[in-house]
């Protein structure tokens, strides 16, 4: 999976149509295999993650050296699609950047190396599901908890850090592909708008 990024600046003034499309908040237009998050952030500008389940080399034909180019053949992938979202891509003020994901076995893991180990991104290399951040802080706790419990032997700290770290790895790389397939999936958008009806429903 890739996605290509690109922000919208003045959005209330030079992009009124857009604007009122995505509104204050986030916007998710989808389809199976590709669509559009894109979200409202702070000085009127509108950042946008076009995706798209193509295989690596369908990107390598898109030189995004050449900006109106690249906007125009990710922006063919959404012909027929409203013209207010077509213009997420081709009305962009920012190059349009390629972000390729790349990613590890759910379960991955590492034998020990003396005086070395992972944490965060490095340590959880899966597709994005909403808990890298909260990750890395977690790693970083607990790595901290085991080099104070084990002051005088780095190795049995690691080795406890990484007793705890591995399946909390696992299960949160499972997790993120069931949130990948469940924005992307083939029932797409289904899913997500299954996913923020329980969730009204739940607050209500």
């Amino acid at each position: 999976m890739s996605y290509v990024d690109t922000c919208l600046h003045d959005v209330d003034t030079a992009h009124p149509r857009v604007a009122g499309l995505v509104g204050n908040g986030a916007l998710y237009a989808l389809v199976p295999g590709k669509g559009f998050l894109a979200h409202r952030e702070a000085g009127d500008v509108i950042h946008t993650y076009v995706v798209l389940h193509r295989p690596a080399e369908w990107f390598d034909g898109i030189d995004f050296t050449d900006v109106p180019a690249a906007k125009a053949r990710v922006a063919a992938e959404f012909d027929g699609w409203a013209p207010e979202l077509r213009a997420l891509i081709t009305d962009g003020d920012s190059a349009p950047v390629l972000r390729s994901i790349h990613e590890l076995p759910d379960d991955h893991r590492w034998s020990r190396v003396p005086g070395v180990t992972l944490l965060g991104d490095a340590a959880h290399a899966t597709v994005p599901g909403g808990d890298g951040a909260n990750l890395a802080m977690l790693d970083g706790a607990e790595l901290g908890e085991a080099l104070a419990a084990y002051p005088d032997d780095t190795e049995k700290a690691l080795a406890a850090y990484e007793s705890r770290m591995f399946p909390r790895s696992h299960k949160a790389a499972a997790a993120a592909h069931r949130t990948v397939d469940l924005v992307f999936g083939a029932d797409a958008p289904a899913g997500v708008i299954g996913l923020f009806s329980q969730e009204r429903g739940a607050s209500a």
